[in-house]
């Protein structure tokens, strides 16, 4: 049986391998991968990533599967996924409530219009893919800068997919905060709109202003105040649920990394003694 997160985690990539070998810092929790970075690999990756795993707990965020795209689900690619998750004892795979693909891969996540046809039609594909890797689909808010043919509100959207799909949330805090900016609504309000009981970890990560009313979710930078202070009132209306730091390029010194992740523990004590004082 997989272990459970808990605490504070760390994306990982290949290029942090030399920093973070051949002993993982012991105050990351856990770890996050993306399947598609790794299942193919061999030689030293394998084996360096083969001496990750018997250290740390892991966890796994997809980036190809592109729950809401026109395309058939890829088959071929959910089985050697279910293979990694197995030979690896991963028990969560996250993707993006988004799509990726048409007719061929995009690269990059774009918007599903907010409708109704658009919930019933992922929901199927999502008890596919949780039928095949047996395990729960937990599917994240994303941030967009469009929204086409919006019947439903991102809120309204998000829950009755989880709804009827009856699968998991990642919530993304940084993801709220963007689009609160960009779409003009309250991020407090959104994040108590969540159901609490779908939510199994979280996502914090920083993010580019482009303009006093335009923020670009980029994981290139420091995570900023607000979105800090998000986190500790997603924690409060919810619970206190594992997050992990997102970042992806620009990616700074492996202390400065840990002193970020050391943020996010700081938050969950500080909110757990809250809650334990009231109780």
């Amino acid at each position: 049986m997989a272990v459970k997160l808990q605490g504070a985690g760390l994306g990982l990539r290949r290029e942090m391998l030399d920093d973070v070998l051949p002993v993982l810092p012991g105050n990351v929790d856990f770890w996050e991968v993306s399947p598609e970075n790794w299942i193919p690999l061999g030689g030293k990756y394998r084996e360096d990533f083969n001496r990750c795993v018997k250290q740390a707990v892991f966890t796994t965020h997809g980036l190809s599967l592109s729950i809401g795209g026109p395309d058939p689900l890829d088959h071929r690619f959910l089985h050697e996924l279910k293979h990694f998750l197995d030979r690896y004892n991963i028990e969560l795979y996250s993707e993006h409530l988004s799509y990726c693909s048409a007719d061929g891969h995009l690269y990059d996540l774009m918007p599903i219009p907010f409708t109704e046809e658009a919930v019933s039609y992922i929901a199927q594909r999502v008890k596919v893919v949780q039928d095949i890797l047996e395990r729960p689909l937990v599917l994240e808010n994303v941030s967009y800068y469009i929204a086409p043919n919006q019947q439903l509100t991102e809120l309204e959207f998000i829950n009755t997919v989880l709804s009827e799909a009856n699968c998991k949330m990642l919530l993304d805090v940084n993801n709220v905060y963007v689009n609160s900016i960009n779409h003009r609504y309250d991020p407090y309000a959104f994040i108590d709109g969540l159901p609490s009981e779908r939510i199994v970890y979280g996502h914090i990560a920083g993010h580019y202003e482009e303009a006093e009313d335009l923020r670009v979710d980029t994981h290139g930078s420091d995570v900023i105040e607000p979105v800090w202070d998000l986190l500790a009132h997603s924690y409060r209306k919810h619970h206190v649920f594992p997050t992990l730091l997102e970042r992806d390029f620009n990616i700074p010194a492996l202390e400065v990394l840990l002193d970020e992740v050391q943020r996010i523990k700081q938050i969950q004590q500080a909110v757990s003694a809250e809650q334990q004082g009231v109780a």
